[in-house]
């Protein structure tokens, strides 16, 4: 059946926008223009029809620890807090967030992620049912582990990787993801880089996000970060890292040589005082940038469009440049930026490409008058503004309503699972 999207202002890949119908069939879009027929119809009169946001970055369970701990360093966070509790999730915990997250994700407008986190085939069966594309991984770390152990964590990444790629008739992707450069040893890395390689699956890990994480490697290796990555095989133009928010010049041109992409997350590093990343250098010297919320935990929502606007400001912050990292720069960091960096749709509105779309309802106090509707959308909007959420032809929310879960019942085991898991954690 097709659908055709009526009466929006699409936005094209050169970020002009036009009244113009979309109509889509099999997953496809078809046409953009007039368009009179479609067998199903979705009103977008009013509204800015845009690709679907593409969170290249995130740990969707960890919705389950929303504001548990807060206004804490990456470290402290993660020693104190976090990491006691994540050692008492269970796999229906783990289901119970992802649901919850995704809900949350298709409200604010999107349509792929990039995720990292444990129990991945619960996350799997989660994704499969909203009907977003993924790609997924299983986050090994091997540091306070004895042998034995380190190698079935990294045995159980590549092993999911290689397991579930091309589930969901294709919606979901895998990635080999050993969690950082700090939290996995040296000798594991070598021995699974040409594992997952042979495979020809991507790597993406979390690396330089704290200046807590760049010293040690200096100093027991005498060379930056990524440079110490890319001696182990890592930074392919298939590898995608997280924040990268501590990057020297040379790591920069190292990136740019390799091809290898970098995920935003300006929310995330803002709360837990990372720093600031380069993001107009690395846009400057060609690195192809995405943009991510990281967890619920740390930012603490999972709204794209929240994201977008943290990272036009912080950029322009970062820097004292008010020209530095555009309203255009953001919006194709979050969508096009995102699918080259891992490799998922096209993040375009265009014939031929996948039907994955995000409805903006522009008729809102806070949206008018409209000057500038790509303005709007980085600098205005939020997820509320939201309408309709379509991916791979498929309308996973209409006027606001979330078609492919439920949300009350969603809710509502997130919360007992939350509440469990706390008691079962400090207790």
């Amino acid at each position: 059946m097709s659908l055709l999207i009526e009466g929006g202002q699409v936005l094209r890949p050169d970020f002009s926008t036009e009244r113009a119908d979309v109509l889509v069939e099999d997953g496809i879009i078809q046409s953009i223009g007039d368009i009179e027929d479609g067998d199903r119809i979705l009103d977008a009169t009013g509204s800015i029809v845009i690709p679907g946001l593409i969170n290249a970055h995130t740990h969707v369970a960890m919705t389950l620890l929303r504001g548990y701990s807060d206004d804490k360093q990456l470290d402290a966070w993660l020693q104190e807090d976090i990491w006691p509790v994540e050692a008492e999730l269970t796999a229906a915990d783990v289901r119970a967030g992802a649901e919850l997250g995704l809900i949350e994700l298709i409200k604010s407008g999107t349509t792929a992620i990039a995720d990292m986190y444990f129990s991945m085939d619960e996350v799997v069966d989660a994704v499969q049912q909203a009907g977003i594309r993924a790609r997924l991984g299983y986050g090994a770390i091997t540091v306070g582990k004895d042998d034995t152990d380190a190698h079935e964590e990294m045995k159980t990444s590549l092993e999911f990787a290689v397991e579930y790629d091309g589930s969901a008739d294709g919606r979901i992707r895998t990635a080999f993801m050993p969690h950082s450069l700090t939290t996995v040893g040296e000798e594991y890395y070598r021995e699974y880089i040409p594992k997952a390689r042979d495979h020809e699956i991507p790597i993406h890990i979390h690396a330089n996000e704290t200046q807590d994480e760049v010293t040690p490697i200096v100093e027991e290796h005498n060379k930056r970060p990524l440079r110490y990555a890319a001696d182990m095989g890592l930074l392919e133009p298939s590898d995608f890292l997280a924040h990268g928010v501590h990057l020297d010049d040379s790591e920069i041109s190292l990136l740019t040589d390799r091809g290898s992409s970098v995920i935003h997350c300006p929310a995330s590093n803002m709360k837990l005082a990372s720093g600031v990343a380069p993001v107009q250098k690395l846009l400057d010297a060609n690195v192809s940038v995405g943009l991510g919320t990281d967890g619920a935990a740390s930012n603490n929502t999972l709204d794209m469009i929240d994201e977008m606007r943290d990272a036009a400001l912080l950029g322009k912050v970062g820097t004292g440049d008010a020209s530095a990292v555009p309203a255009e720069s953001v919006l194709h960091m979050a969508t096009a930026g995102g699918a080259n960096a891992i490799d998922i749709g096209s993040g375009i509105i265009k014939e031929g490409e996948p039907a994955d779309l995000a409805v903006i309802d522009l008729n809102r106090p806070h949206l008018n008058p409209v000057h500038d509707p790509v303005s709007h959308v980085v600098y205005a909007a939020n997820g509320g503004d939201v309408r309709h959420t379509i991916c791979d032809g498929q309308i996973l929310m209409r006027d606001r309503t979330v078609l492919t879960l439920d949300e009350q019942a969603v809710r509502r085991r997130a919360n007992n699972r939350a509440e469990q898991l706390i008691v079962r954690a400090t207790t």
